[in-house]
């Protein structure tokens, strides 16, 4: 697995690079998910009046999948740690959905079938719009929607950890999307039939 620290508009000195690269890098690679590679950003807010400026931002690619997870801390190492934590959680929960589903699919199939990881996700919905403020829409992004199951895409929201995810369902070939609700649970929107 590929690990690339970097600083986004700050230098990263060796010991914040190898205590990051050590502590995700381990957190991922104990899980055994297949990762190709974990990107690892960190930055420091600006603003005096926020306490928690240090900011550790985590991207690990998988075969068809993506995680991201973004923590801020008031010290940079304590960010990283928080984050590995968060990203390992991440990983852990999405390994066993996965591993749940293939058992689930040997028991109706009767034989071990591979799941098969659709081809690299281009659904890089890491902020689909920023903000709407004075009813103005300040960012626009295209997105390539890939047919996937209510599973799939209940496996994509939590590991991106975004509030909703948008997919063309495999079965109906319609636009769906997936909503993390306040409670925590999730509500799915799909076109009403004419």
């Amino acid at each position: 697995m590929d690990i690339t620290v970097s600083g986004r508009k700050m230098p990263v000195s060796d010991s914040l690079r190898s205590y990051a690269e050590d502590k995700i890098g381990k957190a991922v690679e104990q899980l055994e998910v297949g990762a190709i590679a974990c990107e690892i950003v960190l930055h420091r807010e600006k603003n005096k009046a926020i306490a928690a400026s240090a900011i550790c931002e985590v991207t690990v690619i998988m075969p068809g999948h993506v995680a991201r997870v973004e923590e801020s801390e008031e010290d940079m190492f304590a960010a990283i740690d928080v984050a590995a934590a968060k990203i390992a959680r991440q990983l852990r929960k999405f390994k066993t959905r996965v591993q749940s589903k293939r058992t689930r699919k040997n028991e109706q199939v009767g034989e071990y079938q591979r799941e098969d990881a659709h081809a690299e996700s281009d659904l890089d919905l890491d902020r689909l719009m920023d903000e709407l403020s004075d009813d103005e829409i300040v960012r626009r992004k295209k997105i390539k929607l890939s047919p996937m199951t209510e599973e799939e895409a209940l496996i994509q929201i939590d590991l991106l950890g975004h509030d909703f995810f948008v997919y063309t369902d495999r079965d109906s070939n319609e636009v769906h999307v997936l909503y993390r609700r306040s409670d925590g649970s999730y509500g799915l929107l799909s076109p009403e039939d004419e």
